[in-house]
């Protein structure tokens, strides 16, 4: 396999750092879309845009044997600095550009092999709903094999390691209505007061135990009751929960707990509380093929040494929708090491940038050992 050139890397860092300072939020990555797409289109590859949605599909190759590489492509909307913006804290601008690189690094092979090589820059990971529209695409209808990469905190992995999969809680997120009665302040016995009402149901959460050996937990995220009168007792209140657990089957657990404790709450005060599951991410579930293929690849380009083992993760990604709801995909995704700090989604993330270049070396390799499977 070919290897990147000093001048390759100036150019993959060019592209970086283009898509690094034009953030863009989910489901409006209007210009990221057009400067993928002129990327795609400026090496030959075949290329597919959406009437609906943005994203780009690009595809190298010819064959039946189908290969993609996804990256996401939006950013997180967060205050830096004082001020609301668009900003790449969670290393979305990386992995387009690793993507990029790779489709470069691949076409500089001396020979491809038969097949078709895809590259799939989705769009709202943020949202959980952006792989949810590609599957509804087909995008991934023929594909055999399936990579993407996420760069990954210190306190996950050293920088020169990398893991061959990265197996991500389910996440879940909740948000509710509370429905009591408004009263006088002075007269509380006449009214059902939210806060309470509230106060009782972070209480019964805290009380739901599920297998201590899979990680797990619910916590009350936001609530917001009362107005500007002080005096009076609130009937209603919102709130919102955040679900984690690092299996799909105890995340059912833990929301049909996460109900009961709801309809508990409600109950002891004679009040309602209506709920409404927002979107939801599944756990990672593991292809041992895939993940075999990127152990593998990561060996061949840092030595077997820097592979860690699979990363286990509370966080959640909106790439295992792929695995679990396509038909024999197999899929798995490189965590790369890359001394990211202090933390993803932090306001000044930062990381190694020469990382992103083991990336794309990683990724190729993965890529083309997958013809030989």
């Amino acid at each position: 396999m070919n290897r990147l050139t000093e001048h390759d890397k100036q150019v993959i860092m060019d592209i970086f750092n283009h898509l690094h300072a034009h953030p863009e939020v989910s489901w409006k990555e209007y210009q990221t879309t057009e400067y993928l797409t002129e990327k795609l289109k400026e090496a030959g590859c075949r290329t597919r845009t959406f009437d609906d949605c943005t994203g780009v599909i690009g595809e190298i190759g010819e064959g039946s044997l189908v290969v993609a590489v996804r990256a996401d492509i939006d950013a997180l909307w967060q205050e830096v600095d004082g001020v609301f913006q668009a900003n790449h804290s969670c290393g979305h601008d990386s992995h387009m550009t690793m993507a990029l690189g790779t489709m470069m690094l691949l076409k500089r092979q001396r020979k491809l092999p038969k097949g078709t090589i895809r590259f799939i820059f989705q769009p709202a990971e943020e949202k959980g709903g952006g792989a949810l529209k590609m599957i509804e695409k087909g995008v991934l209808d023929d594909v055999d094999f399936l990579y993407g990469v996420h760069v990954r905190p210190v306190q996950e992995t050293a920088n020169g390691r990398c893991a061959p999969s990265i197996l991500h809680g389910s996440s879940r997120h909740i948000e509710g209505m509370i429905i009591g009665e408004e009263a006088h302040g002075a007269r509380p016995h006449l009214g059902l007061n939210s806060i309470e009402i509230a106060a009782l149901l972070v209480q019964k959460l805290s009380f739901i135990h599920l297998d201590p050996g899979i990680p797990h937990s619910v916590k009350m995220t936001k609530l917001q009751a009362g107005g500007e009168s002080s005096n009076i007792i609130p009937g209603k209140a919102s709130f919102s929960l955040d679900l984690r657990a690092q299996t799909n089957a105890a995340m059912e657990k833990l929301t049909a707990e996460t109900e009961r404790a709801c309809e508990a709450a409600a109950a002891a005060f004679g009040a309602k509380i209506e709920l409404q599951k927002e979107h939801s991410l599944p756990a990672a579930e593991r292809n041992k093929e895939a993940e075999a293929i990127m152990a593998a690849a990561i060996s061949g380009i840092l030595g077997e040494e820097h592979v860690d083992e699979p990363l286990v993760t509370t966080g959640g990604e909106d790439f295992h929708f792929y695995g679990l709801k396509v038909p024999n995909l197999k899929t798995t995704m490189l965590g790369l090491g890359c001394g990211l700090q202090p933390g993803l989604h932090h306001p000044h993330m930062t990381f190694d940038r020469s990382a992103i270049f083991t990336g794309v070396e990683i990724l190729t390799a993965a890529v083309l050992a997958s013809f030989e499977a």
